[in-house]
């Protein structure tokens, strides 16, 4: 796309992925494997902490998806079909890129998927 400036959303994926890693990171503590003294701490705190950790775990299959379409986003933008629609060809509107730069459809064909 001619018009689009492929340069200033390469530098917003790159910034996205940079801040994903960076909050991927400061996640990690809370996914480790639970281990509580059930002689000091109640059933009721490994409940919780059990429920905390499945809660990370989710917010980390998150994260490895959004770094997923991060990279396909980045590898478009070198292939030159970044803002293109992956359905129709049509060009994906700016504002929405903006919003979204890993989006891959325009809104139409997102709308009609539904």
């Amino acid at each position: 796309m001619a018009d689009l400036d492929i340069d200033f959303f390469r530098a917003l994926l790159l910034a996205r992925r940079q801040e994903t890693l960076a909050l991927n990171d400061a996640r990690r503590a809370s996914q480790q494997t639970v281990e509580l003294d059930q002689s000091r701490v109640g059933r009721l705190s490994r409940m919780d902490a059990l429920q905390q950790q499945a809660m990370a775990q989710a917010t980390q299959r998150n994260t490895d998806l959004m770094l997923q379409e991060i990279k396909a986003a980045l590898r478009r933008c070198e292939e030159g079909s970044f803002g293109l629609c992956c359905e129709c060809d049509e060009p994906i509107g700016e504002k929405r890129l903006h919003i979204a730069p890993t989006s891959r459809k325009c809104i139409a064909c997102a709308q009609h998927e539904k």
